[in-house]
């Protein structure tokens, strides 16, 4: 298939191949919220829930001026955990201590490749094993990663080499999109030369914004690479306002959460967002408030 007809497949298109995605979508588009869905004996048992995590750069100034207390306000808007893209200079052990004093988890950590290689690496997994994380998850990659169908190709031999190296700590490695990875090079999509010749052991954590910002439907790959979604960033997007919130823009987060369930085996929902209209607080409030209030994702 070439790129232009991978980019292309519409939602319906998708659904209409994947009958379980199409019944999963049928079957919450009127649905209430996960904490209204209790059932009985008599109606089955209750859908598995999918906690909601915030990336913490969202709130990087924030953070960077007053950690303890912007963990505590994302705690208190109702998060239940946090990605980390930085540490602020705090050790593990203090940075476990704010998640736990808050009730949070840590849903993953942005970290740099160089802290997946070499020595490195051993490090990297004793500061995630103190946080209680398990999701090792490249934002980006070197050029001599990513210039070249060549380059991602071998990037992808060096996940699947990464994935056997953390798994007897029970630990993921995966990498996070920005639009790039839609834009076809050398005849495909780096995308799919990444996760085309990763094994399932590497996470594919889909950035909805950042994909549909690079010209990309983002709900093909959930269906395409098939229980990879472990952990996904929602994102909003939208062609009139690049200050909306989530639910306020062109994402259609009931099918793509329908996907996640059915066939991503996603784990944990990560909101993110980058352009404020209001302080930044306060729009990671509201962002959940929408999910919440619009019943956007399950």
């Amino acid at each position: 298939m070439s790129s232009n007809e991978q980019t292309s497949i519409s939602r319906r298109g998708l659904l209409a191949k994947s009958a379980t995605a199409a019944a999963v979508l049928a079957s919450t588009a009127n649905a209430a919220p996960m904490e209204r869905t209790r059932t009985d004996q008599s109606t089955g048992p209750r859908r598995r829930r999918i906690p909601i995590g915030l990336q913490l750069y969202s709130v990087r100034d924030d953070c960077g001026k007053d950690l303890p207390g912007t963990i505590a306000a994302v705690a208190k808007m109702g998060y239940e955990g946090v990605e980390f893209a930085g540490y602020y200079n705090r050790s593990a052990e203090d940075l476990r201590k704010l998640l736990d004093d808050n009730n949070l988890k840590c849903c993953g950590t942005h970290t740099g490749l160089d802290t997946l290689l070499g020595d490195n690496l051993a490090k990297t997994i004793e500061f995630n094993k103190i946080l209680g994380n398990k999701y090792l998850i490249a934002p980006g990659l070197p050029g001599e990663y990513n210039s070249s169908h060549q380059a991602w190709l071998n990037a992808a031999k060096l996940f699947n080499e990464l994935a056997e190296k953390v798994k007897p700590d029970g630990m993921l490695v995966g990498y996070h999109n920005h639009s790039a990875e839609f834009k076809p090079m050398d005849g495909e999509l780096p995308w799919d030369t990444f996760f085309g010749n990763t094994s399932k052991d590497v996470i594919m954590q889909l950035d909805v914004g950042n994909a549909m910002n690079g010209g990309a439907d983002p709900l093909p790959y959930i269906y395409r690479y098939p229980e990879r979604a472990v952990t996904v960033h929602v994102k909003e997007f939208s062609k009139k306002d690049d200050k909306a919130l989530i639910g306020e823009g062109d994402v259609n987060w009931r099918a793509f959460s329908a996907l996640c369930r059915a066939v991503g085996n996603t784990e944990w929902y990560i909101i993110e967002h980058e352009t404020y209209a209001f302080p930044p607080l306060e729009c990671v409030r509201k962002c959940l408030q929408n999910v919440r209030e619009k019943r956007l994702l399950y």
